[in-house]
């Protein structure tokens, strides 16, 4: 006897020996092969015989070529239904290329049934048969179906290995061995098989059309090709933006000296005072006379409207004095009824929540995505490598190359690995009293037949056991397979139930999937997987949506198995871990890691309050002059903003953030304390008018000062509400200011001791001197500052820091380094490393047909499907045609395809959709019962696609097929999430097409696949008139960063306006002095992208926000001395910005810039980098950067280009200062005094 069982994937050959012509040489089946389940075919040698009438229809089906005259056939009826039996496979995977299937299913007729079989020993249609199929796809895997069948990758499959491994015996199908000879010319009186066949871009005598694009190359057209990326912007080889901004710099540098060198030459030659021709029009005579008849009606209108605010304030001022207790209880009203709005307090943890405003378009679509389908499910992971750097050389018994395996994959290793994959999946947790473990919160898709839990771990090729694992067959001289070989091959066909090796044993994961080698190894080269040395575990967890009580089970396991994870250790292997709860977890631990670091800060900046308010004149006096009570409360205004603006904003229900609470804190603090500077530094300097009580004094003092302060304090409120970031209320603080220093006036005055005010020292014991620092900035910084040396130098480095800044803006990066949301010493930091260092797959990417489209219809089909008949713009075909381009697309591979499985599985000819003609309920293939019948009739229209009601009536039974033996095209697996079914089985509503992104390793690369992503969604939805969408997990947190440049420029444009249109009110209608102050602070903004550029601070979220802030916060280093300078009454603007410069420059220095330097110092030791980078660096910037254009740019720029005198406030502050101690301090009362 001599057999050749077909099974799944085998081909018929005939065996070598000589036979005559026009003969048979096997007829029926007897007697069993030694591969289980096979039999033999019966040896016979005589003419073909007549097929029984009974056995007709199924030759019509399987050999239409033989179905004429009489039948004469060298098969019977058992041979045919074993040929059906063998064929259910390989018609699964590839009928969806008709042509194909047709050279495969006719070369198995000829060798089963062919009267002329004796005439032939081989093929030279062999190649042709391969090349029709070496394309067609496996749309539920994204692999070719080659994998499958050539035993090894389609890569390296070609027509030769493949007929040679369907010919022999350790494919485990083929009952014994075949050696196919090829030759195009006869062999020892055989005949080449010269069967007709099609390629794969013809179509089928039957009317099959050509395969699609997807399943034959051919059938494309020209490989889309991707365009050329944009070169880079240069002139002369150089940059261009540093290319025009060096010139421009140089072009500015060559006129500002010559106007210089010009105005300074023509100045001496001429005897004039310094910069005559740009002196005002007006002289001090004039100025300081008692006629203000010569101001213009702006200037009346200003000098009005700040009036006004000094009478408001000067009232508000006396109120507070004469009735402290009043003001005291009225602010602890307000500030209690504010305040009782945190028990209504939410804080956000959730990075969803952080990162993604609910309105985004990738928030909405992930809503729509979990509404339809489910959460995306929780991924828990181990990234495993080995200290231990070896390499083992396998050298395979039956020959080929050697190949090296890593320390990784050596056998040892893999049973440690193993030990600690089952130890996790034997953790329990307790969730409320009850136990949960992995098996109660896994994925499983098989379930409720098989309640296996997904782990994707090359541990699964060896179905998670440790006698798999060793398991070898061999003898006491060789070993001929063992885990090596079954490695090797499961990495090539990872869903192969046989690895056709002597050891016979399934790749098949014990949950019923494939574990794709790419998911579950890392750190090899190209696909040479058993280069690896990484393995990556993953636990794939079910997700809740509104289920918190199912969640929390989740939650629980989560955080036992990272408590599992931190005390394990193994010296032969190196873990790093995640979890889904990881992250937010993290950035709990964070926060509350930083409160030690924040307490620092506030007692260093309580310490600086109550040292630099107070003017010591002597160590006896260090008591009465010290200012604790008021650094203590300047704390407690902090903390009462702080209160008040969480409780309001409680009260409206929007949650704040751990991050949120602890820097309004600080911005407070920082915002607040410089204007208790400012007040107590005019009061320290201020005399009493004859005949003037206290609360006259400090309320005249307050309007003075008062409108300078709502200036900064109001514009930096309005920056920051439009900038959307959260408003600090400044209304509480202001008032516990005045407060505050109405009785800290009333201390000084009457030489009382701080804290002990009961305690009166002698009046002998009060001596007022001017401070330190005043007398610095009046008698050395000023005047130095505005040399006239010194002014060209500093507006050149001035104009060359801005040049630079502007060169580099459009170079800053854009996006988060997911790192720095860790702190320093986090276990997710090694995790994020070693995912870049080791990760070969991108994140899954879904496109979503949204509910509405008809896939009843032909019409509906085509425009979706890749199939034979779809069209060549359908949605998998254009997602496969971007595949071909990952480089620039970063779309992975081809998409998984519901509705291509679908109609493979619901064809006639297969045996995977039967129902019960007893009960119409759905049969699996499994079942052996003469009741299950085939769902679709046999016929021309039996064999076209479902539609209309046929559609939706097999599609549930589709749905909840799992893939078995005779049908692996069940959809239970791989797609019953991915259809979303109306009520009742009556339609299909939303679906998703699932493929991978390429290898994203940093936000670049994130913000590119989004963008790649959405943009091919949307040439599908212009394709197919129907919107589809691109959904990945990541979207979420990088979507702000495709619009993040435009953000920026509106927001600070904004921010910008407001300060110009609230300066040019609050200054009396000064319009060039709010000019001025909105290009300080412009300059100030884009020197701060120079330093984000110089110090790696990328552009997103958190550093927009922080340059709203210093947008804000920037005002206060400028409005003061630009508002004393436009009251400023010296004879021109040198003196002028001299004079604001020495009486408000010592205030901006110690109460704006001090007070905030030394809180920001102490971010540096924060555990947070996000503290380190985005708030410590970039605070820093803004102050340095503020101070110094404060200080020393403004001062120069208003002696070139400052406003003009306003004639009525210069007139009207005359009169109010005739007689005071600041007339003596201006030193003009003798001009004063002369002209009247």
């Amino acid at each position: 006897q001599c057999s050749i069982a077909a099974e799944v994937i085998t081909l018929f050959f005939l065996f070598h020996g000589q036979v005559e012509a026009q003969h048979c040489v096997w007829y029926g089946e007897c007697g069993d092969s030694k591969i289980p389940g096979k039999k033999y075919n019966c040896n016979y040698t005589g003419p073909p015989l007549p097929l029984m009438p009974d056995s007709y229809e199924l030759l019509t089906e399987l050999c239409p070529g033989f179905d004429y005259g009489n039948r004469s056939l060298c098969c019977d009826a058992a041979q045919l239904r074993t040929l059906k039996g063998s064929l259910q496979v390989p018609l699964q995977l590839l009928s969806r290329c008709p042509s194909c299937f047709f050279n495969l299913m006719n070369l198995f007729c000829e060798l089963t049934c062919s009267p002329d079989q004796s005439q032939f020993m081989n093929s030279t249609k062999f190649s042709a048969m391969y090349n029709a199929c070496q394309d067609v796809q496996l749309p539920s895997t994204n692999m070719k179906a080659l994998s499958i069948l050539c035993g090894k990758d389609a890569k390296d499959c070609n027509a030769t290995n493949w007929i040679q491994y369907m010919f022999s015996d350790e494919n485990g199908q083929a009952p014994f061995n075949i050696v196919p000879i090829f030759s195009d010319v006869e062999v020892s009186g055989y005949t080449p098989m010269n069967n007709k066949t099609y390629a794969c871009t013809e179509g089928l005598e039957d009317g099959s059309g050509p395969c699609s694009c997807q399943d034959c190359v051919n059938a494309c057209g020209p490989k889309p090709v991707p365009p050329s990326p944009t070169p880079p912007w240069t002139v002369f080889g150089v940059d261009a933006m540093y290319f025009i901004m060096w010139a421009s710099y140089s072009v500015f540098l060559l006129i500002f000296v010559g106007v210089v060198l010009g105005t300074w030459c023509y100045r001496k030659r001429t005897i004039m005072s310094e910069y005559a021709p740009i002196l005002d029009s007006n002289s001090p005579l004039s100025l300081n006379s008692d006629d203000p008849i010569h101001a213009t009606c702006c200037e009346t209108l200003g000098e009005r409207f700040e009036n006004l605010l000094r009478v408001l304030f000067s009232c508000w001022g006396s109120f507070c004095v004469r009735h402290p207790l009043s003001v005291i209880l009225g602010c602890l009203v307000l500030v209690t009824a504010a305040s009782v709005g945190l028990v209504y307090m939410r804080i956000t943890t959730d990075p969803v929540e952080l990162w993604s405003s609910p309105s985004s378009q990738a928030r909405q679509e992930k809503d729509y995505f979990d509404e339809h389908f489910g959460p995306f499910y929780r991924t828990t992971q181990l990234i495993i490598t080995t200290p231990i750097n070896k390499t083992f050389i396998y050298s395979p018994y039956f020959g080929g190359a050697n190949v090296p395996f890593k320390a990784i994959l050596f056998n040892d290793i893999l049973h440690q690995v193993l030990d600690l994959q089952l130890a996790i999946e034997g953790l329990v947790a307790t969730d409320k009293g009850q136990n949960v473990t992995l098996q109660d919160i896994c994925l499983a898709p098989l379930a409720p037949d098989n309640n296996n839990c997904t782990i994707l771990s090359i541990l699964n090729y060896f179905q998670n056991s440790h006698s798999v694992l060793d398991h070898s067959v061999g003898d006491e001289f060789y070993v001929y397979a063992d885990y090596h070989s079954h490695f090797l091959y499961c990495v090539s066909a990872p869903a192969s139930l046989n690895d056709t090796t002597l050891l016979h044993d399934p790749c098949l994961g014990t949950f019923g999937g494939p574990v794709f080698p790419w998911l579950a190894l890392g750190g090899y080269d190209d696909t040479n997987y058993n280069n690896a040395t990484a393995l990556v575990i993953t636990f794939p967890l079910k997700n809740y949506l509104n289920d918190s009580d199912k969640l929390d089970k989740v939650l629980a396991w989560e955080k036992e198995f990272i408590s599992f994870m931190k005390n394990y250790s193994n010296p032969n292997l190196t873990i790093s871990f995640n979890t889904e709860r990881s992250i937010e977890d993290e950035i709990n631990r964070e926060s509350n890691s930083d409160i030690s670091t924040i307490v620092v800060s506030y007692v260093i900046m309580f310490i600086y309050i109550s040292l630099s308010l107070g003017h010591i004149q002597s160590f006896s006096r260090l008591m009465v002059d010290s200012k604790i009570s008021l650094g203590i409360a300047g704390i407690f205004i902090v903390l009462a903003s702080v209160s008040s603006s969480l409780g309001i904003f409680s009260y409206a229900g929007i949650p704040l953030t751990l991050i949120v609470i602890e820097v309004i804190p600080f911005l407070v603090l920082a915002v607040g304390v410089d204007n208790i500077f400012i007040i107590v530094q005019m009061y320290q300097r201020d005399e009493r008018l004859p005949h003037e009580e206290l609360h006259q004094q400090i309320g005249r003092i307050l309007g003075d000062i008062a409108p300078s302060i709502l200036l900064s304090s109001f514009s930096e409120t309005l920056v920051f509400f439009l900038g959307k970031s959260h408003t600090l209320f400044f209304i509480n603080p202001t008032m516990f200011i005045l407060v505050e220093h109405c009785a800290v006036g009333c201390v000084l005055k009457e030489n009382r001791l701080d804290v002990c005010w009961c305690v009166k020292l002698p009046e002998r014991y009060e001596v007022k001197t001017d401070g330190f620092l005043f007398r610095f900035f009046k008698k050395v910084y000023a005047p130095f500052i505005l040399k006239e040396w010194v002014r060209p130098v500093v507006v050149a480095v001035f104009v060359g820091m801005l040049s630079f800044s502007i060169a580099v803006v459009n170079k800053v990066e854009i996006g988060l380094d997911q790192k720095l949301s860790m702190p320093d010493d986090s276990y997710v930091l090694d995790y994020f490393n070693n995912l870049s260092e080791y990760l070969h797959t991108g994140a899954p990417v879904y496109f979503v047909v949204e509910d509405g489209l008809n896939y009843s219809s032909l019409e509906g089909q085509n425009s979706v499907c890749g199939g034979v008949g779809c069209d060549n713009n359908s949605l998998v075909q254009l997602v496969y045609s971007a595949s071909l381009i990952s480089n620039y697309t970063t779309i992975a591979s081809n998409p998984s395809s519901w509705l291509d499985d679908y109609f493979d599985w619901v064809k006639p000819q297969s045996t995977c959709c039967r129902y019960y003609n007893t009960t119409g309920a759905f049969c699996n293939a499994l079942v052996v019962n003469s009741s299950c019948v085939p769902c679709r009739p046999l016929t021309p229209s039996g064999k076209q696609r479902p539609v209309g009601e046929d559609f939706m009536h097999f599609l549930p039974m589709f749905l909840s097929d799992n893939p078995n033996v005779k049908c692996g095209k069940g959809g239970h697996a791989a797609y019953a999430t991915a259809v979303d079914l109306y009520p009742d089985n009556t339609g299909v509503g939303a679906t998703y097409f699932m493929s991978y992104h390429s290898i994203l390793k940093d936000s670049p690369d994130f913000i590119k696949a989004l963008k790649m992503a959405r943009t091919l969604a949307n040439n599908i939805s212009q394709s197919i008139d129907h919107k589809v969408f691109a959904y990945s997990v990541f979207y979420v947190f990088y979507e702000q960063y495709l619009t993040i440049a435009h953000d920026t420029a509106l927001n600070l444009g904004v921010s910008l306006l407001d300060i110009f249109v609230v300066t040019t009110v609050l200054l009396g209608f000064e319009l060039w002095s709010a000019v001025i102050v909105t290009i300080t602070i412009a300059m100030i903004l884009v020197n701060m992208f120079g330093v984000m550029w110089l110090w790696g601070i990328s552009l997103n979220a958190v550093s927009l926000v922080n340059l709203v802030m210093s947008c804000g916060i920037s005002v206060e280093f400028c409005s003061h001395i630009v508002r004393a300078f436009s009251i400023s009454v010296k004879k021109n603007r040198v003196e002028r910005a001299e004079e604001a410069l020495a009486h408000m420059g010592s205030s901006v220095f110690s109460g704006i810039t001090l007070t905030k330097f030394g809180g920001i110092l102490i971010l540096a030791l924060s555990k947070s980098q996000i503290f380190q980078v985005f708030y410590f660096r970039m605070y820093l910037a803004i102050v340095l950067l503020g101070a110094t254009h404060g200080l020393i740019f403004l001062p120069v720029l208003l002696s070139y280009l400052g406003p003009s005198m306003n004639k009525a406030k210069v007139f009207a502050a005359n009169q109010r200062n005739i007689g005071t101690e600041k007339e003596r301090l201006l030193g003009y009362r003798a001009n004063s005094m002369g002209t009247n």
